[in-house]
């Protein structure tokens, strides 16, 4: 199977192959969003099935293989982000547990103002009930004479 390229020029499958794999890890190091590095895509850019591929280039597989190697993400990267994730959970367990005293805390400070509040409300009736306490008109009296 040959292919024009736009000069004119007849490529074969293994050049077509090596062009499009080429480009593929072209697109992979740019950053761009370039297609996956699998035998599929590799086959429809060179215009290749799959079957050929396998059958008659093992040595184009091979450098496949070792491409996806290259630009797989690396495992070392994923601990890092993991031990990242596990400091940050720690940090955030001690952020919690700081709260929940603070909170119990608070609440310890609301009941014992609350018990001292009803505390004087019970002693402000007593101080009333023992003082018995008459209500005095500050109005002046009229006598009528």
């Amino acid at each position: 199977m040959t292919k024009q390229h736009p000069a004119g020029v007849k490529s074969t499958s293994a050049q077509r192959l090596r062009e499009a794999l080429g480009t593929m890890v072209q697109q992979q190091g740019n950053g761009a969003s370039p297609p996956a590095l699998t035998a599929t895509a590799l086959c429809e850019l060179a215009g290749i099935s799959r079957n050929a591929l396998y059958r008659y280039h093992p040595d184009v597989v091979q450098t496949l293989r070792a491409a996806q190697q290259k630009h797989r993400p690396r495992p070392d990267g994923n601990r890092r982000a993991a031990q990242r994730l596990r400091q940050d959970n720690a940090m955030l367990r001690e952020q919690v547990a700081r709260m929940a005293a603070l909170v119990d805390h608070y609440f310890a400070a609301w009941q014992e103002t609350r018990l001292l509040l009803q505390r004087r409300d019970r002693e402000l009736a007593e101080s009333r009930r023992a003082a018995k306490a008459r209500v005095v008109s500050i109005a002046p009296e009229h006598r009528s004479n």
